[in-house]
């Protein structure tokens, strides 16, 4: 519609319709800027292109119908809903709350103008119709993106890693891990048929997400995306880490298992979430592979690019040796599953870990002025 016509249109239907022409401005505020705090999170949040471009084009093309003619109709101080709030309103525990409240505040919007809209011109219901459609495709994308986002941060921020083996009291044993402060599960069942890890994995998942950790699931990426886990670990000989990310979708987390410096720098190349670098010690878990040793470790510990785990008999009795070595996050199986207290073993685990990681701080920032003197 060209703008002669539209501002025709403005001046014919609303000479005697102030209220509406209100309306319009309100809301064109009002979904404009509910989209500027979304475009915010995308650029900043997670310096995310194209969803900034994509919010910003819906502006522009919102401000599009934001005439002089409307503008003009604007009276705040005799409106009755500037006094107006709801407890809601007041409180925001988290970006997630932001965003989706916005989201809301933008729809609603463009729904007002959608039918408003259509009193000034079938064009601009239409277009604002048009734009709120987008904006629902925008949201789902956010929403993955925001899914990804918190697995990654919660990959970062997790030390300690439970492998599970099957033991008769499996559920129980997780959970009391989870309470010593585990934050990150690995699902491994090599004997249990499909029905049996089918119940045991959902059970297991919606176990972690109550005690907000992330869950993973051993090989099987049918299983995954059966019970929605959030990721999958492969072994060397699974299915390549590109087939797992489109069967499992981009938010999902992937780790490999690795062995060598050869399967280190593969798997960063195929762009994993976190490795696995072990066995550390021979393992009964991986029986007939070969220790790859604490020099593996070290190799880790001055070439891995991303997160990753020692793993491999490691326990209570040698896990100063690997930490020693520089690894700052490891991965247990037996130590745990098998521990008469088992919270009280990841208590342990997770209090020398934090050490670990406390130490290196201060070593780190001590070279850094080491070399600023």
């Amino acid at each position: 519609m060209a703008e002669t016509d539209y501002q025709r249109s403005i001046g014919q239907g609303f000479a005697s319709q102030p209220a509406v022409l209100r309306i319009l401005d309100a809301n064109l505020d009002r979904s404009r800027e509910g989209l500027r705090i979304i475009e915010e999170w995308c650029r900043f949040g997670l310096n995310q292109r194209a969803l900034t471009e994509e919010c910003k084009q819906l502006r522009q093309l919102i401000a599009q119908w934001h005439s002089d003619e409307i503008r003009a109709a604007r009276n705040t101080p005799q409106d009755p809903g500037t006094d107006l709030t709801h407890p809601q309103e007041q409180v925001r525990s988290s970006v997630a709350q932001v965003l989706q409240a916005n989201f809301c505040r933008v729809q609603e919007a463009l729904r007002v103008l959608e039918e408003y809209g259509k009193i000034v011109s079938p064009e601009m219901g239409e277009a604002c119709k048009q734009i709120r459609y987008r904006v629902y495709s925008l949201e789902s994308q956010l929403t993955e993106h925001l899914s990804s986002h918190r697995r990654l941060q919660k990959l970062l921020q997790s030390r300690l890693y439970l492998i599970t083996s099957p033991v008769e009291n499996l559920l129980d044993v997780v959970e009391a891990s989870l309470q010593g402060g585990v934050t990150l599960v690995q699902y491994r069942d090599k004997t249990a048929d499909d029905l049996t890890r089918l119940h045991t994995a959902k059970a297991l998942k919606e176990l972690c997400h109550r005690y907000d950790a992330l869950f993973v699931i051993n090989d099987r990426i049918d299983l995954a995306i059966a019970v929605d886990a959030d990721g999958v670990h492969l072994g060397q000989q699974d299915v390549p880490v590109a087939l797992a990310r489109q069967l499992l979708g981009s938010q999902k987390i992937v780790g490999r298992s690795t062995h060598s410096p050869d399967d280190l720098d593969r798997a960063m190349r195929e762009g994993v979430d976190y490795v696995g670098v072990g066995p550390v010690y021979e393992t009964p878990t991986k029986a007939g592979r070969a220790a790859a040793g604490l020099d593996y470790v070290r190799h880790a510990v001055n070439h891995a690019t991303l997160p990753w785990f020692a793993i491999g008999g490691i326990d209570l009795e040698n896990l100063h040796e690997v930490l020693s070595a520089g690894a700052e996050r490891i991965a247990v199986v037996r130590a745990i599953m098998q521990s008469e207290q088992p919270t009280l073993a990841t208590q342990f685990f997770i209090s020398q870990l934090n050490r670990q990681q406390t130490l290196h701080s201060i070593h780190t920032r001590f070279r850094s002025n080491e070399s600023i003197n």
